[in-house]
């Protein structure tokens, strides 16, 4: 398993469970992955490298957890030298590698989508800018760590946004801008296996993507998620994949693009009916912790049959009704300049069957540190989401972690619904 975040714990800890996997490597890993899986020192852009190691350890599967190197094409590298891989293809990844892409093949395939504009350089951006109305969503195109998007309640804002963003300060990924329709609703989020013919749900989830309690501050990879989504009923869940996901993947077959591995869609609950705002090519950070938690069936085999084109032959994925809630502990400053090297002890926080997956840590000797970012993803189960968010919140409270920090607010719209 190729990563070395919070998601590529959940997946190593899911994985390690399965009387498939007779050993599991994981490169880098952190801390916590190393109680699950063997850590490896390889680079994922030297592809050559990881094949030589595949090769060499005569692995099985590979499974990239992480978005860049899939855009990068280390799938194909694999695939080509007939090692079983689950992600997509680089050109199917551009799903996620590219907002202009996918708003172009919902156009294509009639895929329900806020109206928008792509736009290629700063004048352009301007010029495209009087065709909406604030409040203005602007998304850098490509990869940005799950921090490329404004919204700009002024037009002012906006122009001073699209200003830095082709000044850089999404990188090369600011190199082109999407500007959007502001779609009113509730998001939420629909995962989908997929092996390019075959396609299976695999669960819903609610991020918490501001950094601030109330849904207040700048935009971050992530501080929490819940699973299930209940705002996406049975109704609205047979929606997504019709209207959704099934046109998605039978336009990419179709191109000559087949979609193979996890499909993440985001998606925007309007009065009109659920539209796409994005798709991840990955498992999300931190909703595949959640989904992890709850998934009951042998992951193993669910990605082997989506590596292998025989999705329809193996069961569909089975998850627990138990909801699962999962709290991002960030160092301090994330996600400006966090601060790194804090001491971190998890104390008593897996006692009561919470897990605690490692997101952003490091051994100095026997110490376990903050390298920074998000660095902890506190996650417990219970069978309602008040349940779930008090054992999260009773695991945090037991972590000692002086530079860090959490929202506490994380799952608390289903927590009011259940209330009342």
């Amino acid at each position: 398993m190729l990563g070395s975040g919070g998601r590529e714990h959940a997946l190593a800890w899911k994985l390690a469970q399965s009387p498939l996997c007779d050993k599991l490597w994981a490169a880098p890993g952190n801390p916590g992955i190393a109680q699950e899986a063997e850590c490896v020192s390889l680079d994922e852009d030297d592809h050559g490298a990881v094949v030589d190691f595949c090769k060499d350890n005569a692995i099985g599967l590979v499974v990239i957890g992480p978005e860049a190197p899939l855009v990068d094409g280390l799938a194909d590298t694999l695939r080509a030298a007939g090692i079983d891989t689950f992600g997509p293809s680089k050109q199917a990844a551009q799903l996620e590698g590219s907002k202009g892409f996918t708003k172009e093949l919902c156009q294509r395939a009639n895929i329900p989508t806020a109206r928008y504009e792509r736009c290629t350089s700063l004048e352009a951006a301007w010029g495209a800018l009087k065709k909406f109305d604030p409040p203005f969503v602007l998304k850098a195109d490509g990869l940005a760590a799950g921090k490329g998007v404004v919204i700009a309640e002024t037009r002012k804002e906006a122009q001073h946004a699209l200003d830095e963003m082709f000044d850089g300060r999404f990188g090369s990924a600011g190199s082109e801008v999407v500007i959007e329709q502001f779609l009113m609703g509730e998001e939420a989020s629909f995962f989908a296996l997929t092996d390019g013919t075959a396609i299976v749900p695999i669960g819903t989830a609610q991020d918490h993507k501001r950094v601030g309690e109330g849904d207040r501050g700048p935009n971050t990879g992530g501080m929490g998620a819940y699973s299930p989504a209940p705002v996406l009923s049975e109704a609205l869940r047979e929606q997504v994949m019709r209207a959704i996901v099934e046109p998605t993947v039978r336009t990419m077959a179709a191109e000559g693009t087949p979609y193979s591995g996890v499909l993440y869609a985001g998606l925007m609950l309007t009065k009109d009916g659920p539209q796409l705002i994005e798709y991840n090519a990955r498992f999300g950070d931190p909703e595949c912790q959640v989904l992890m938690m709850r998934l009951e069936s042998d992951l193993v085999e669910l990605m082997q049959a989506c590596a292998q084109g025989t999705l329809g032959e193996v069961a569909a994925p089975v998850l627990s009704d138990d909801f699962a809630l999962t709290v991002v502990m960030a160092a301090e400053g994330y996600p400006g300049t966090p601060k790194k090297g804090g001491t971190i002890d998890l104390g008593e926080a897996e006692a009561n069957g919470a897990k605690v997956f490692h997101a952003g840590t490091k051994l100095d000797g026997d110490t376990l540190t903050s390298s920074g970012g998000r660095v902890l993803n506190v996650t417990a189960r219970g069978a309602s989401a008040t349940e779930a968010q008090a054992r999260a919140y009773a695991a945090v409270d037991a972590i000692d972690f002086a530079d860090g920090f959490c929202r506490r607010d994380i799952g608390q719209r289903e927590v009011r619904r259940e209330q009342g």
